[in-house]
Order: structure tokens, then C-alpha cells, then sequence
């Protein structure tokens, strides 16, 4: 057995020994009060840490210590700040005060990455950022919720961009001893799970992570048990080949449930965070198989408490592997199901592809599935609807939670203060409410300006300082690197790229027609300057093409100093940028931005949004909060390129710049947008809004329906998995066999103008065999014209008669110029009242053609 963990933890003067404790606890890094505490002890030292407070305390010297402890000042900002941690800690919440009664609620929340802060750089992109987004409310909200991910010892990769625009990716070991997290100690050990791989069992450590109220769970494959191969495991976010990747699957999923287990936590939810999580699922199932459970119970038994959101609109994102790399993988657990092998591997099966899906083995567990934006939401429904079988898109059980973002670690200080003067006492607790944000409208605009200027002025001085740091690096001339001090006017129309570089995205867009940037940028009256910062992942060679691309246009001698590429995309440089540009520009190919949240971050600073109507953007804008690049409805590729880019230099031209330089003394056309952008997206888009939404669309329902499956031996749940297989092997049963469609006739007699649409009466035959009629539904479906779509009806149709030889008739009223065939169908479906939702049973009968 590993021997005990050492213990780090500096040992503090009495009078301030509670700032281990503050520094521990992610807490801090959205108190803005807690980070300026630490920042004034050495602020040297607190930028050379990263901002990380564990390493900062760690680094100091003991006469520091001393003084610090008997400075007055400290130590009445120190009290400050532990009084409100305290007050945070113990106070009552959303949670607590609207679902008392549900106390025996219990999320697990499983993501493969988690972005809390820059100073544990576990995180890649949005999904990393979502998830501590997610959990920092959960906490602020009272969620009970835990955590579950992986702690990569080499983080994600540092950038670097060279003197030609390549970008280098370097990894640096990150020391766990001057990390915020702790080892979780269990007999005073540091607690270990391991988990079976084919030759051989890995050991993973188990440490925490403090995010307010709630712990988060990481595990750690370094360990030495381990072979050298798989301590690598948990090196590198996303990094390695399809083995390593199906391996940390393994580890996250499998392990994630046996740390659980561990901890002695039982949860009635289990989150799935994107597919990658998704072998949890197979781990729940092997418990309740040793428990006696039949197969087809213990996945009903799962699939009750599981909830998943899927983050990806094309197919080609998600995690697939071939089933022989999936057999060999999961060859212990295989082996120890032996007799499920085939149903195991069936759950995640493509039929179309013949590979192992980590989304359709979380679809197929999973009681509610959701995507992250109302579009997205109607993307992943069209993307799985042969998954349900032959039923509209509209009915695909695929909901939709759109993303929020975490207000209090995004929006700047400044802005809170004016949020504080002016917004109702109870605008941080009630950020969802719309009504508190109306006033916005009483801040002063020379109020709003000046805060927007200070940190525009922010913004520029960090971006000089990140090209200094780049030219001298790089061992560029002393010109080269002094000029960069000139670089972007503080006074010009700043607008900010910012975001993973994947072609879909599009950085390079405004580069498509360079004379018409140029005039634009070059205007002496009215200026325009961009900013871009993102990494590309280092196996995706053409999103590092499009950093080499922009950094060449950047240095062309119309450009300099106008558009700039930063390196090192951070949680740190993003605070930057969205709170100190003018506009915020993102232009992906419409529908594949699943939902984005950079806009939403800059939104609640005041930055205005000029973005395809792709993802959260389709549903925030209003015409009045920012601009929408537009195109052709499901405009080709080539057409959509065509269509942005003209619609890119239109707006700039006609609508964005005469807006900002139409100032005088202040710009207040520029600042009441800028108050309608707040007002209209703040109460909406914070993840505050979106985690009560998954409580109570999602996670409350989900642990009320995993505790009815389990109570009595599970009786619930072998009734729903005993009903579904009753219904699959005699569904076949099912046909119409009688359609009476006469239509009413119109009275020649009454005037064309008077005449209302007339009903008919249609009737079904239906034959049931052993399955009774009680449990379907007999519906007619026909569409109606909305506008530019076509909406489906759904009449269900009432039992008329008695059922003999297990055929009954059905009726429903409808307008009587439906014709039977070319206008309207009937179907018959399997219902249930214990089903999540409509079509749990992809079973349809129905008159279509294609039936």
C-alpha cells in the first residue's frame, strides 16, 4: 500500500491561518474580494503563480508570514473575506428554501474536463469551462451535486506561437503539492480504486477539489503500482491515440462510479457530461447484475436514474471505436458478464457505422437526453431520429437546456459594483429573474463608459504585454519587441475572436476580402482593430494553419499593430477580453456550434455580440442586443461562405461603426445597446438560469423516478423492463386494418366567404392480439402550414365499441379535406405511465408508406 500523503500545507501564523482553508477551496477564484486579498499579500509572486493561492502560500517566505500577521490592514480585509466565506458557506439556498422535502436528491456529475480556474488547468475549451460554470452555481444554488473527472498531471498544453505563426505545444508536469486540491484520505491513506484492463488491474488515486459547498472528485492514474503506460493515462487532456482515449473512458465511467462507491455515495442521478462518461453506465449495470438483477431490469434500473447532454451537432464528434478495440477493452468486465456480452455490446452499437457509440450507449441508458440550445436541441433530434425509429423530429426524445455561463466569474468587478448601486439587493441570488435587470436602465451612461473604458484599457495593456513576452522569446529584435508597446488604440472599435481554433469555427473569415479590412481598419476617423487568441489542438493541423494565417495578415505592414494574435488562450486572457472589447465576433458554420458561451460571457460586460445565428445567438437575439450575421436558411457551405462574409463587412460598414464613432461627448446610441445586450441576455444566459433548470426539468423527476424504480426489490422497474419486453416480442401483433375516411360534404347554400372548415369523423380497425389496447395510443397525424413550415397535429383517437377477437375500432374528429394517404396517417404506439418520456419504446405501427 502507497504510504500516507504528505502533507504540504504551509503552516500559517494563528491570526491568519485560515487562508490555507480560503486557498483550498475554489471559492475564491469568484470573490473577487478573496482574490485581491491574496493578490495585495505579494503580487510578484501571485502573477508569477498563475493566480493559484495554494502555490502562492507555499512560495512565501516566513518573515512574510510574520509581517503579514500583524499588518491591521491585512488583517481586517483577511476577516472580511473569511466572514463572507463563512456567511457563504452556512447560508441557506435556492435549493434548500424552494425543494425542502427533496433532500434524499443526490447528482453525480461526470465530465471528462472541468475549467474552474486558471490555476488548475484541467480544462481545454467550453466543455472544461461549462462544467465548472455548471458546478460553481450548483454550488451557489445549494444543488447537492458532486463531481466526478479526471486530474491530468500535464494539464491540457501551454501555446506558444513562434516567429513564423506556428503555434508550439508544450506540456509541463504541474506539482499536485501546490495545486488547490487535496488527497482524499481514507485510514490515513490516500484513497485508491483500481479497475480491471485487459492483463492487468490500474490503481487510480483519488483527490478533491473544494467548488464552494460541493466536492469534486478527480482520479489520478499516476501511481506507483502502475506500469509506466498507464500512469500516462491521466497525463494530457485529449491527448494520445484511440487506445488512450477508450482507457481514460475506462477510468472516468468505470473508475468514476468506484471512487463513488468508495466514498460511500449512493447517488439517485447520474449526469452524463457529453458521451465520453458514458461507460458509467456499464459499471452500474455489473452492481446490479451481482445483485440477482435480470439484464433487462438492471439497464431499466439505470436508464431511471441517468440523465445525458450531448454538446455535438455533427456526427463525426462523437467518441466512436471499433467493437473488436471495445471487446478487448472491456474484456474483464466482458468475461465476468459473459453471458450479456452481446446485449452489453448491443447497447452502444451503431448499425450504420458497425462501431461502438459513446452516444448511443448513453442514449440507451439514459431515461432524459439533452442538448445544450433550442437549435441544437432540434439538430440532435433530425441527427437521431432513425435512433427512435419512424416519428417526426419534433417527437425525438432529445430536450433541450440551453448553456449559461457563471456570472460572478465572468463579469468584471466594476460591472458587479454598478450592478450593486443600482439592481435590487437580490440580483446576485436572482439572476434568472428578468424584472431585476430592467434597471439597468437608471445606470448612467457616463457610469457605464467609464467601466467600459478602464477595462478596454485593461485589455490593451495585457495584450501588449502578452506580445512583448512572445517577441522576446522568440529572439526578435529590440525594435520589434519595443513597437509592440504602440499596438491597438484604446480610443478605436476594438472586436475580439476568442475561442478553440477548429475550421468550423472560422477565424479567418474577415480575411476574405483584405481590401475591404483594410480601408476598414485603416480609416483614420473611424478605426477598427481585432484581437485573436485560441488554441488548435495539436494533432488538428488546419485549425493550426488558420493561427499561421492570421498571424501572417497581422504582420502584413497595413495591419500592424491593428490586428493582433495572442498565444496562450486561458481562463485568465478570456476574463480580458470579453470584458475589455467593443464586440464580440463569432461567425461558425451554422448549425455547428452546439451552443457557444464566450458571447454570453461578453454579453454581461457590456460587450455587444455580432454572431451567426447559430447556437445560444439564435434564441438571444432580439434585433436590438448586438447584430446577426445571416444567411439563406440551410444555405451549402459555399453559400453560407459567401452570404457571411457579405453580411460581415455590410453591418461593419452600415450599422457597427457609424453606431460607435456617432459619439460626441459620449457614444449613448453604442451604451443604451449596450444596456439592452445586459438586460435582455444577463438573466437568461448565466448558468444560475440554467442549473434550475436541470433540477427541475431533469434531475428532480430523475431522482424521483429512480427511487419508485428501486423501492418494493425494484418492483417498478422489473414491471416497466417485464411491460417493454411483453411489448417487443408481440408488437408484430399490431396492425390497422380498417380506415373508413368519409369526407363531409359543404352545403352549396352558404356563401364561400361564410363558410368555417368543416370536421369529419375518421375510424380505425385495430388488432391488437395479446397486447392490450389500454396500453397504446391510436392517433391520427397530419400538418398544418406555419408560415415557411409545416407543423404536425396529433389527434389522439377515443375507443369506440367493444374490443372482440382482440380488435377494437377508434374515432377521431378532423377537417374533413384530409384525405387518408396523401393528407393523414394513423399510427398506434406503445404508452406507459411509467415512461420518461413518449417514445421510451421506439415501436411504431402506423399507415405511412414507409412503415
Amino acid at each position: 500500500m502507497q504510504a500516507a500523503f504528505p502533507q504540504t500545507v504551509k503552516h500559517l501564523p494563528p491570526t491568519i491561518e485560515r487562508l490555507n482553508e480560503l486557498a483550498a477551496n475554489l471559492w475564491f477564484s469568484w470573490n473577487h474580494e478573496a482574490l485581491q486579498l491574496f493578490a495585495q499579500i505579494d503580487p510578484v509572486k501571485w502573477a508569477a503563480s498563475g493566480h493559484n493561492p495554494v502555490r502562492l502560500l507555499h512560495d512565501l517566505e516566513d518573515t512574510q508570514l510574520a509581517a503579514l500577521s500583524t499588518n491591521t490592514e491585512f488583517i481586517a480585509s483577511y476577516h472580511q473575506v473569511i466572514s463572507a466565506f463563512d456567511s457563504y458557506l452556512n447560508g441557506t439556498t435556492w435549493f434548500q428554501k424552494t425543494y425542502a422535502d427533496r433532500g434524499y436528491a443526490q447528482i453525480a456529475y461526470f465530465s471528462a474536463e472541468f475549467g474552474f480556474h486558471e490555476s488548475l488547468p484541467i480544462y481545454s475549451g467550453g466543455l472544461g469551462i461549462l462544467a465548472g460554470d455548471h458546478t460553481k452555481s450548483a454550488s451557489d444554488l445549494g444543488i447537492p451535486l458532486i463531481g466526478i473527472g479526471l486530474l491530468y498531471k500535464k494539464g491540457y498544453f501551454t501555446q506558444k506561437i513562434d516567429a513564423s505563426g506556428g503555434q508550439q505545444s508544450e506540456l509541463y508536469p504541474y506539482d499536485f503539492a501546490k495545486l488547490p486540491i487535496e488527497p482524499v484520505i481514507h485510514n490515513d491513506q490516500q484513497l485508491t480504486v483500481s479497475i480491471d484492463m485487459p492483463g492487468r488491474t490500474i490503481t487510480l488515486q483519488v483527490w478533491q477539489v473544494r467548488v464552494g459547498r460541493n466536492p469534486i472528485y478527480l482520479l489520478d492514474a499516476d501511481h506507483e503500482a502502475n506500469q509506466p503506460a498507464d500512469k500516462e493515462l491521466t497525463a494530457q487532456l485529449y491527448g494520445g491515440n484511440q487506445d488512450t482515449r477508450i482507457a481514460q473512458e475506462m477510468v472516468l465511467g468505470i473508475g468514476g462510479v468506484k471512487a463513488l462507491r468508495a466514498l460511500g455515495v449512493y447517488p439517485n442521478v447520474y449526469h452524463i457530461n457529453e458521451g465520453h462518461a458514458a461507460f458509467l453506465t456499464l459499471e452500474r449495470l455489473k452492481e446490479l447484475l451481482h445483485l440477482g438483477l435480470p439484464f433487462h431490469v438492471a439497464v431499466e434500473t439505470v436508464r431511471s436514474a441517468t440523465v445525458f447532454t450531448t454538446h455535438t451537432p455533427v456526427p463525426a464528434g462523437h467518441d466512436t471505436f471499433s467493437i473488436e478495440m471495445v471487446e478487448h477493452y472491456l474484456g474483464p468486465l466482458l468475461q465476468e458478464l459473459s453471458r450479456h456480452k452481446q446485449e452489453i455490446v448491443a447497447l452502444g452499437l451503431d448499425h450504420h457505422s458497425g462501431q461502438f457509440n459513446m452516444t448511443h450507449l448513453a442514449m440507451n441508458t439514459a431515461g432524459m437526453r439533452n442538448g445544450v440550445s433550442k437549435l441544437h436541441g432540434q439538430v440532435s433530434r433530425e441527427m437521431f431520429k432513425e435512433f427512435h425509429g419512424h416519428i417526426d423530429a419534433s417527437e425525438v426524445p432529445i430536450g433541450s437546456i440551453t448553456n449559461g455561463v457563471h456570472l460572478d466569474t465572468w463579469t468584471a468587478p466594476q460591472w458587479k459594483e454598478l450592478f450593486d448601486r443600482f439592481l435590487p439587493g437580490t440580483w446576485r441570488e436572482e439572476q434568472a429573474n428578468q424584472h431585476q435587470w430592467q434597471q439597468v436602465e437608471v445606470i448612467p451612461d457616463e457610469s457605464i463608459w467609464k467601466v467600459h473604458q478602464q477595462l478596454k484599457d485593461d485589455l490593451v495593456r495585457f495584450t501588449r504585454q502578452n506580445l512583448l513576452e512572445q517577441r522576446r522569446r522568440n529572439g526578435e529584435s529590440e525594435e520589434r519587441i519595443q513597437e509592440v508597446r504602440q499596438y491597438l488604440n484604446p480610443k478605436a472599435l476594438t472586436i475580439g475572436f476568442a475561442r478553440r481554433f477548429a475550421t468550423y469555427k472560422r477565424a479567418n473569415l474577415i480575411f476574405n476580402d483584405l481590401y475591404r479590412l483594410k480601408k476598414l481598419i485603416n480609416d483614420p476617423e473611424r478605426p477598427v482593430q481585432f484581437i485573436f487568441a485560441g488554441k488548435a489542438h495539436p494533432a488538428d493541423y488546419p485549425g493550426q494553419e488558420l493561427i499561421r494565417e492570421i498571424y501572417r495578415v497581422s504582420q502584413m505592414k497595413e495591419f500592424v499593430g491593428k490586428i493582433v494574435m495572442l498565444e496562450n488562450y486561458d481562463m485568465n486572457m478570456a476574463r480580458y477580453l470579453v470584458q475589455g472589447v467593443d464586440v464580440w465576433l463569432n461567425n461558425p458554420r451554422r448549425p455547428l456550434e452546439a451552443s457557444g458561451t464566450s458571447g454570453q460571457k461578453a454579453a454581461m460586460n457590456g460587450v455587444l455580440n455580432f454572431s451567426v445565428l447559430d447556437g445560444w445567438w439564435e434564441e438571444g437575439y432580439n434585433g436590438t442586443n448586438g447584430w446577426a450575421i445571416g444567411s439563406t436558411g440551410a444555405a451549402d457551405w459555399a453559400t453560407q461562405e459567401k452570404e457571411n462574409t457579405h453580411a460581415i463587412y455590410h453591418i461593419l460598414e452600415k450599422e457597427i461603426i457609424p453606431l460607435y464613432y456617432n459619439q460626441g461627448a459620449l457614444p449613448h446610441q453604442w451604451i443604451s445597446r449596450m444596456k439592452r445586450s445586459i438586460q435582455s441576455l444577463s438573466p437568461t444566459y448565466n448558468t444560475h438560469r440554467m442549473v434550475q433548470d436541470y433540477t427541475e426539468k431533469a434531475y428532480l423527476p430523475t431522482a424521483e423516478r429512480a427511487r419508485l424504480f428501486v423501492t418494493n426489490q425494484y418492483d417498478v422497474a422489473t414491471k416497466v423492463a417485464d411491460y417493454k419486453q411483453f411489448i417487443r416480442n408481440n408488437w408484430y401483433h399490431v396492425q390497422i386494418i380498417g380506415i373508413d375516411d368519409r369526407s363531409a360534404k359543404l352545403s352549396t347554400e352558404v356563401p364561400l366567404h361564410e363558410i368555417k372548415p368543416s370536421m369529419k369523423d375518421v375510424t380505425a380497425q385495430i388488432h391488437f392480439g395479446p397486447i392490450w389496447p389500454q396500453d397504446t395510443a391510436v392517433e391520427v397525424i397530419y400538418y398544418e402550414e406555419h408560415g415557411d413550415s409545416w407543423e404536425q397535429k396529433i389527434i389522439s383517437m377515443e375507443p369506440i365499441g367493444e374490443l372482440i377477437e382482440q380488435q377494437q375500432s377508434f374515432k377521431a374528429t378532423i377537417p374533413s379535406h384530409l384525405v387518408h394517404g396523401p393528407h393523414f396517417s394513423i399510427r398506434v404506439r406503445p404508452i406507459s405511465a411509467n415512461f420518461a418520456h413518449s417514445f421510451e419504446l421506439s415501436l411504431v405501427t402506423s399507415t405511412l408508406s414507409w412503415q
